[in-house]
């Protein structure tokens, strides 16, 4: 399989003088995990005009502040008008910080494909919206890939499944990348497999991108690369806007290992992106 060939970047949409960057929509969040959204959050709101957040998380209470504290670049729109948002964006994101489970509690037998509570309402959300807007351009991660049936997957959405996400959605180990080309193909999607090379598949191409690091493994990682993702996608075709996310997240992580080692977390990486992206396509 071929390498993923760095002078590609050179294709992605750069803004030229009052051109439009796009909007975006990130649908996820819980109480447990409100920090993955604001990740995505983060660096989607500084490559993309508009980021709208949706959320079915109450916008009062301590979880709301908690979100609100933290990022201001984001419009926090009214969950009973999401439709609207989604609708008037160019490409969309869902499932970082949504649930499978209720608890750490929860047996592991119990934790496999018996969806309780919150992770019936993340697949109610998740098939909802995907099913309602199959045209859309879409970014499938975190809890809304492990809830999940494979056919609902929109044509030419893009999927970011970590090795547990790859098993519970296609209920496969093996990450090999002809199995990743064979269900890219199948599915009519743009499957990015993240691992310690990660392999990036559509229906007709299929690239590695090693590099990176073990802080790449941290918390929080792959809610960057999903925010990274669905903006560059706002502007780009889909297997291009995947393979140049994870090149460009692996390069920015790499220059943060060389300074400080794996002690970097998941807000380095979204703060150091936004510079290694600009330098790469200029």
């Amino acid at each position: 399989m071929k390498i993923f060939d760095q002078n590609l970047l050179k294709k992605l949409f750069v803004p030229r003088q009052v051109t439009k960057n796009g909007q975006v929509t990130i649908i996820g969040g819980s109480e447990l995990f409100h920090g993955a959204p604001i990740l995505s959050l983060k660096v989607a709101s500084r490559i993309v005009d508009m980021v709208f957040f949706a959320t079915p998380t109450p916008s009062l209470g301590m979880v709301a502040e908690q979100f609100k504290s933290k990022l201001f670049s984001f419009i926090w729109v009214p969950w009973d008008e999401a439709d609207a948002y989604i609708e008037k964006s160019d490409s969309v994101l869902i499932g970082p910080g949504f649930m499978r489970f209720g608890s750490e509690r929860t047996p592991e037998d119990e934790r496999g494909y018996n969806y309780h509570d919150v992770g019936k309402k993340s697949r109610e959300i998740t098939e909802r919206f995907l099913k309602k807007f199959p045209d859309k351009r879409w970014v499938i991660d975190g809890g809304s890939l492990q809830v999940m049936d494979v056919d609902w997957i929109p044509k030419n959405a893009v999927l970011t499944p970590n090795k547990k996400e790859f098993e519970l959605l296609f209920r496969l180990k093996e990450q090999e990348s002809e199995r990743v080309k064979e269900l890219a193909k199948k599915y009519s999607c743009v499957i990015n497999a993240k691992g310690p090379t990660n392999i990036v598949c559509s229906p007709t191409d299929c690239v590695e991108i090693p590099g990176g690091n073990p802080g790449l493994t941290k918390g929080g990682v792959g809610d960057v690369l999903a925010g990274f993702t669905v903006a560059l996608l706002a502007k780009n075709e889909p297997f291009l806007a995947a393979s140049a996310t994870s090149f460009i997240c692996k390069m920015a992580s790499d220059e943060l290992y060389s300074k400080v080692g794996t002690n970097y977390n998941a807000d380095d990486l979204a703060d150091k992106i936004p510079e290694v992206f600009s330098r790469t396509v200029s």
